[in-house]
């Protein structure tokens, strides 16, 4: 949980400080822009039902396939008072995204250089454990939360990122889907859609965290 919330407060801050520097200071004023998790955390996303998937994950069964997932509470922003408008709904919407990739790559190096070092096994015994989750959370949510948002469907980030992209025509299209973007979310998650694309991309990260390691 502590995690979570953590990589949510700073996908948030992101998205903030972004929208901040290309002219909107919205959510700048509302004391969006930082990392502390009170200014972020939204009752249901961050608390209710990340609590209610680690419960039910831990039953099993058909329920144990709802995921850990949750979000936080969204970040105001006001595209009219956006300079270069394309450009900015990219990098604030993409911002999240960024942070949680940049977490992701400091949890990485860190293990690496444990492993690559030894120096894992001159932590205290009874650390070892915690530590070692502690980290590998740290970079599977962050890996997971960046992927997840880079889905094109709303209200995901990557909907936005996508929207900017798309000509007019396709606009109803995209906002018909905003109606049901939970429902489908839900849908494509408990059939393993979402699964099946961090699979490969941890196996991945496994590859790479244990290369060169004897």
């Amino acid at each position: 949980m502590i995690v979570l919330i953590f990589a949510i407060s700073a996908h948030e801050a992101a998205h903030a400080w972004m929208s901040n520097r290309f002219g909107d200071d919205t959510a700048k004023l509302l004391g969006r822009i930082t990392l502390n998790p009170i200014a972020h955390v939204d009752p249901i996303g961050t608390l209710l039902i990340p609590i209610a998937g680690f419960v039910l994950g831990n039953i099993g069964g058909p329920v144990g396939r709802i995921p850990l997932i949750g979000w936080g509470k969204p970040t105001p922003v006001n595209p009219l008072r956006w300079r270069n408008k394309d450009l900015a709904n990219v990098m604030v919407s993409g911002a999240g995204i960024m942070a949680n990739l940049i977490i992701a790559i400091c949890a990485f190096i860190i293990i690496k250089v444990l492993l690559m070092t030894g120096s894992f096994s001159s932590i205290p015994q009874s650390l070892q454990e915690p530590v070692a989750i502690f980290l590998q959370l740290f970079l599977t949510m962050n890996v997971s939360l960046a992927i997840f948002n880079l889905l094109p469907f709303p209200p995901l980030d990557g909907s936005k990122i996508l929207e900017t992209f798309l000509p007019a025509s396709a606009r109803p299209m995209l906002e018909l889907m905003e109606r049901f973007g939970f429902i489908i979310l839900m849908f494509l998650i408990y059939v393993g859609f979402f699964g099946a694309i961090m699979r490969p991309v941890m196996s991945f990260i496994d590859y790479l965290l244990y290369l060169g390691i004897n």
